[in-house]
Parts: C-alpha cells; structure tokens; sequence
C-alpha cells in the first residue's frame, strides 16, 4: 500500500510517500514552484501511484475527500479573500494544485486543525481560529508515534507538550493520553515566530486600521533584527550583534509562555518535544534545550519521526494517510480521532467577521 502526505509549508512545501509504513518518496519543493509551476508537484504525487493522499490543508476541514470540498470549505482552508489571493501568489498555485487533482480523480482527503478535534474541549475553542493549522496537527500526530516508540509505551500513556518553531511560525501543542488537548497556532502565539509577528495585540490591529493577510506573514525576529526576512542559518550565526540578540531573546520569551501554558494542562507531561526548522540549527535548539531543562525540570528531546529530508508536519500527514487506509498507523490515527472531527474553524467566534 502506498500513500502521501503534503505540508504546504511557508518556506517549502514537502512531500512524503510512504509504502506499506516506510519512506519510498522523499520530496520539498521551494515555495515559488507551488505559484509559478503547481503541475509538477502534482505529477510528482501522482507518479507515486498513491492508493490514498493527505492533500495541502491549511487551517483545516474536518476529514473530508475532495469530491466533497466545496467552495466554502475551500475558503476556510485558507481564509484569504478572493481579492487578496494576487498579493499572495502561493495560494494561488494551491487552489490550483487541488483543481488538478480533484480533474485526474486522485484519491485526495483533506484532513483537520486542532480546532476540529473533538478532543480538545469546546472551553478552549472561542474566539479561536488559530489553535493550530492541519499541518501542526500533523507533526503532533507524528510526535505521539515518536514517543510511544522512543520510550516503548502504548499510545494512551503518550504525554507530552510540543514546540514546533518554524521558518514562518511558531505552535505549541499539549497531548494527554495519546490525544490533543490544546493548541497555540502561530497567529495567537506569545511572543514573534521568525517571521510572523505572533499574538497580535488587539490596539495594534485597531490602529493599524485595515489588516491584510500578508501583514501575517511580517512583524517576526528577523523583521525585528534586520527589516527583512534572513535565511535562519544566517540570524543563527549574527546573535552577537544586538538587535539579533534581543530579537532572539524576545522568540524565547515566547516560547517559555507557550509551553508553561500548555505544561499546566499537561500536568504529568514526559517530554518537551522541539521541532521545526529552527530547531534543526544546533546552536538555537541547544540554547532553548538548555532553557526549558533549567526552567520546566523535565526532559527536552528533539522530534525525530520518521527517517528522511523532508519537515516533520510531511511526515505527520503521510503517517495519517496511512492510517486512513487502513495500514500500519490505523490505530495511531484511531486513537487521535481524526474520523470524529467536526464543525468549522469560525464556529467559536463570538466577534462580528467581514466575511
């Protein structure tokens, strides 16, 4: 049995294929190619020979094969109004990419956000869009497979707080009992992600007057540093000069926030899970390892999932298209429960929406 996971990520998007649970299809694309060229990663999906494919979901639809994705649904995936789709020409290429695929019959399902999972109560849903994309769910997923396999426990013994610090932003995610209780998405996370801006102060966006979806794609560490966005690695290398230094003291700050909060909804957490591009340059993770352990007193691990190149939240959406086809992750994908989410990312809001 083969099938693939899709992470439509800021920075690149990456595709796994998995074949009877191990890697076969190991792919990133660089994000320009999804806007100027979305057909070749769409051949590249289909020449895998899929039986069953977890397609680019952004924040979500509760588990839904794209024979049935209607154009709202659509809209909730992404939440940019049609007007704006120019300025953001990846998004584009997206809804182009799933015209292709819904044309050549592929067996593509469209999978949730934490917010759909009916594991996390409603209490923690209002006012909340953001809780976590599909994709952060997906790299949740994988790191409930991690640690069960890591430390040879069952899936309902799984517990743990995640910290994923990627190139565009940042998420933390609280797993109880093998299941996901609570997420903090990038646009209401404490603190600046790299290059999102993090929770945006309600005064700032009265201000501001009019905001625009690319204004989530600014604000970061690296606006904060050098007023534009750097490569991670070149950051990583100038945290001697002072506006890095600050910049990376303030994504730090966030970070303790975030976990502490997640930490005191997982109160017999095992593990602090990192992931995310960032935490694969040593000298960042090891600074945050050393924070959390000094901070928290438990311990701090690196997500490991599965072997290959591509991002963890690729693998996490290959390990759930397997699981949906019935393979070798069926019971990881069961105790999630992905099959019973429901309703939609607007259904907590209790503010009047210009939609």
């Amino acid at each position: 049995m083969r099938v693939v996971g899709v992470d439509p990520g800021t920075k690149s998007f990456d595709i796994i294929g998995l074949e009877n649970g191990k890697i076969k299809l190991d792919l990133s694309f660089p994000s320009e190619i999804v806007a100027e060229e979305p057909s070749r990663i769409v051949k590249s999906i289909e020449d895998f020979e899929a039986d069953l494919i977890v397609g680019p979901s952004g924040y979500g639809v509760p588990l839904k094969h794209i024979s049935e994705l209607t154009d709202r649904a659509r809209f909730e995936m992404t939440l940019v109004r049609e007007e704006e789709m120019k300025r953001i020409p990846v998004l584009i290429g997206l809804q182009k990419m799933i015209d292709e695929m819904a044309e050549k019959n592929m067996n593509v399902w469209f999978i949730p956000g934490v917010i759909h999972l009916p594991t996390v109560p409603e209490w923690r849903k209002y006012n909340k869009i953001d809780m976590g994309t599909a994709d952060k769910m997906a790299l949740t997923v994988l790191a409930i497979y991690d640690q069960a396999k890591r430390l040879g426990i069952d899936y309902s013994n799984v517990s743990f707080v995640l910290l994923e610090v990627g190139f565009g932003y940042n998420y933390a995610g609280a797993v109880e009992e093998g299941k996901i209780v609570d997420g903090i998405g990038g646009t209401i996370f404490p603190g600046p992600a790299y290059v999102n801006s993090g929770a945006l102060d309600g005064e700032v966006a009265y201000l501001m007057g009019n905001i625009k979806k690319w204004h989530l794609f600014w604000g970061g560490a690296s606006i904060i540093a050098a007023e534009k966005i750097l490569a991670p690695e070149e950051f990583a290398k100038r945290l001697d000069e002072e506006p890095f230094a600050k910049a990376w003291e303030a994504m730090k700050d966030g970070f303790v926030k975030a976990v502490a909060s997640e930490l005191a909804v997982v109160r017999e957490a095992k593990e602090i899970i990192l992931s995310g591009r960032l935490m694969r340059i040593d000298e960042l993770r090891k600074d945050v390892e050393d924070l959390f352990e000094e901070l928290f007193g438990i311990p701090v691990v690196k997500q490991r999932g599965l072997e290959g190149r591509a991002k963890e939240a690729a693998q996490g959406s290959a390990i759930i298209a397997d699981g949906l086809a019935g393979g070798e992750f069926k019971e990881l994908v069961e105790h999630v429960e992905i099959k019973k989410s429901y309703g939609s990312v607007l259904d907590y809001v209790k503010l009047p929406l210009n939609i």
